[in-house]
């Protein structure tokens, strides 16, 4: 019997033990062994629920429990669950978690510790819901050298963006309308600045080189700035805006980022709406591939932390490396990135735009109280200082993905 236990009955808790206990026949034909929810950790009670019994309020009660193999961290936050994650795994019980924040901030250290132990760290479901692309990188890709990744990494972005660019709705309003329909949180900063999307892309980049890329170091923008103007100047121009996390590898050079482009329908990325995800990895021999699928949600997101249980139990005992250390990389400046800008001035400050950037086309859509253009290829630190000149003048830009 392998028996799990489930830290936090939160949305993802109690999927994951719904996904465990409504597929245990499969789930237990593919360990070879059956499996079951032996304790779920939480500070609330549940009266009525299913699992009432199995409510406990005392972590030790699972930590020193020899019969309880694998936990499903499905907390969140770097605090409590941090704590915990140390505490099972220093106890030889392996780890499954969808907490990106926590393998962010400590993912190489939590991995030394579970392969100290014997036991294992797994969080495919902290990167794309329940989207497989964690293990990919890991097991299916590591005859290739990946040269970029690239991807909508955050539904609640995506979800709104899609919703400005179908009805013509300001940012305000679709945030309210996520909101109300439980996609954005009440505080919903992490999303909307790309703090969600930075996590994410930072842990996927690290995994690539496998040495640790830091979220905060990633240049980060988010969405704020967009607006019901910007999506009709995208209509125009025959492209779709959308949150892309990347991480890009050339030369010997490595860089990252979280920012608005704008795609053209060249781009399959450019199909991707609602709240779905898409990630896109580009290898040097493979070229590229494009893992697709629901990016977060109850289900799909426990879905993904029971795929690490399967694992797991299939390896008791053992430790399943992962190719992460400590070693911190230096990314390489944006400065150095060239590509096309989307700008939108004020018409008082036209002339010195028109004088200040190497501008490739005019973009008209009826709004005479700005001038809008498309610039030729620039580098970031070219653009940088030719907007500065301009200050406030600069309604919004928008990279562009060619």
């Amino acid at each position: 019997m392998i028996n799990v236990a489930v830290f936090g009955y939160g949305t993802v808790g109690s999927g994951t033990v719904e996904v465990i206990m409504d597929n245990n026949d499969v789930i237990s034909k593919n360990i070879g062994d059956r499996i079951d929810v032996k304790a779920i950790l939480d500070l609330r009670d549940f009266p009525g629920d299913k699992y009432e019994s199995r409510i406990v309020h005392d972590v030790d009660v699972i930590v020193n429990d020899p019969e309880i193999d694998i936990i499903c961290e499905t907390m969140g936050g770097v605090g409590a669950a941090y704590k915990f994650t140390k505490m099972a795994l220093e106890a030889g019980k392996s780890v499954c978690t969808s907490n990106k924040e926590l393998v962010a901030l400590h993912g190489p250290e939590l991995l030394k510790i579970a392969a100290d132990h014997n036991c294992s760290y797994k969080f495919e479901a902290s990167v794309g819901g329940g989207i497989p692309i964690i293990r990919p990188l890991q097991d299916a890709l590591t005859a290739e050298v990946i040269q970029s990744v690239c991807g909508i990494v955050n539904g609640t972005t995506n979800y709104m963006l899609t919703k400005m660019d179908k009805e013509g709705a300001e940012f305000e309003d679709v945030l309210k309308e996520a909101q109300a329909n439980g996609y954005a949180e009440a505080d919903p900063t992490a999303d909307i600045e790309g703090h969600d999307a930075c996590r994410k892309i930072a842990i996927l980049s690290s995994l690539v080189f496998g040495k640790t890329i830091r979220s905060e170091e990633i240049p980060t923008e988010g969405i704020t700035a967009i607006s019901a103007r910007d999506m009709k100047y995208a209509k125009q121009l025959g492209r779709k805006i959308k949150l892309l996390a990347r991480y890009e590898s050339k030369d010997g050079k490595r860089y990252a980022m979280v920012a608005p482009f704008l795609l053209t329908p060249e781009n399959p990325l450019y199909f991707v709406d609602d709240v779905f995800n898409a990630i896109k990895v580009t290898g040097n021999m493979l070229g590229e591939a494009m893992f697709y699928g629901r990016g977060a949600g109850k289900l799909a997101t426990a879905s993904a932390v029971v795929g690490d249980v399967v694992e797991c139990a299939k390896n008791k005992g053992k430790n399943i490396p992962c190719d992460w250390t400590d070693e911190v990389v230096t990314l390489k400046d944006k400065e150095l990135s060239s590509r096309r800008f989307f700008v939108r001035v004020g018409a008082e400050v036209a002339c010195e735009a028109k004088e200040a950037f190497p501008i490739e086309e005019e973009v008209k859509v009826g709004f005479y109280d700005e001038f809008a253009f498309v610039t030729k290829v620039m580098s970031e630190n070219d653009f940088e200082e030719k907007k500065s000149k301009l200050g406030a003048g600069v309604i919004n830009y928008i990279r562009m993905e060619d």
